[in-house]
């Protein structure tokens, strides 16, 4: 087809493609990220040719039929989980009060504060863990379960912070204001309007937390002793060949974190809807 007709469609198609080529990048970006992701979820689904070969033999369901066929594979997942659940109480209990105290109130020191914050983030995993290592050799500490988890909220500690001071210095006090003008006490204040505002970003520094806590290797490797949890067990277990299951459980871990950001932001769009429509 040639003529007017053509050059026209061919003008639209190109201004088309003008207009859309950011979208076309994300698309071609996050296509990219994902991809790992694609290749584990289809591995779990494979029965290998050998113990020691990774290629794409056989489709099987009995991977996640029986995902604990290895029972020391789910015994350390379930204690990476326990870590988690506690790093991540901790590092978030403790890292939204300094949130708050940064923030909202002014103290000698605290643009050095702000400064020191930011260390744990920037520093290499491998000194973070032998200076823990260190520590707790000086100090006479067995190392365990409990020096791993005191490792896991020292440096997710930093990450908490960050996450919630950036929801707090976007948050307009004005509403505080406003709800203690008519008469609400501090305590209603903080429960009814504060923390209602910031919790998104308490959330997600919990789930940044848990993360980095849950995918820790370097750091819990010198601090573990004889404690094993799910990297340490993968990067063993290389070693020797990889069981199918371990793409089970990074497949539905990814899922579960999947399922808690989409459920989080279909409640905060009906949150946003319901009262227009009430109004």
């Amino acid at each position: 087809m040639t003529g007017p007709g053509a050059v026209g469609i061919g003008a639209r198609l190109a201004r088309w493609l003008v207009d859309r080529w950011v979208f076309g990048v994300g698309l071609l970006v996050l296509g990219y990220l994902l991809l790992p992701v694609a290749v584990v979820a289809g591995l779990s689904f494979n029965r290998p040719s050998s113990r020691l070969s990774y290629d794409f033999n056989e489709f099987t369901l009995d991977n996640w039929r029986q995902p604990c066929a290895t029972s020391e594979m789910c015994d350390a997942v379930l204690r990476s989980v326990q870590i988690g659940f506690l790093a991540t109480a901790g590092a978030t209990i403790f890292g939204t009060l300094m949130a708050f105290a940064l923030v909202r109130h002014r103290f000698r020191g605290r643009s050095a504060v702000n400064l020191l914050i930011f260390l744990p983030m920037a520093t290499p995993e491998l000194v973070m863990g032998s200076s823990l290592l260190t520590l707790f050799v000086a100090g006479a500490v067995p190392l365990g379960f409990w020096t791993v988890v005191t490792a896991h909220v020292m440096f997710c500690l930093s990450f908490v912070v960050v996450t919630v001071k950036a929801r707090l210095a976007g948050m307009d006090t004005r509403l505080e204001e406003a709800a203690m003008d008519l008469y609400a006490s501090e305590w209603q204040t903080f429960r009814l309007v504060t923390l209602p505002l910031v919790l998104p970003g308490i959330v997600a520094a919990a789930l940044l937390a848990f993360s980095l806590s849950f995918d820790d290797f370097i750091v819990t490797n010198f601090n573990s002793g004889t404690t094993v949890t799910f990297p340490m067990y993968v990067w063993g277990a290389a070693q020797r060949g990889i069981p199918p299951q371990v793409n089970v459980i990074g497949t539905a871990m990814f899922a579960v974190a999947l399922l808690v950001v989409l459920g989080g932001t279909v409640g905060r769009r009906r949150g946003q809807i319901s009262p227009r429509s009430r109004a």
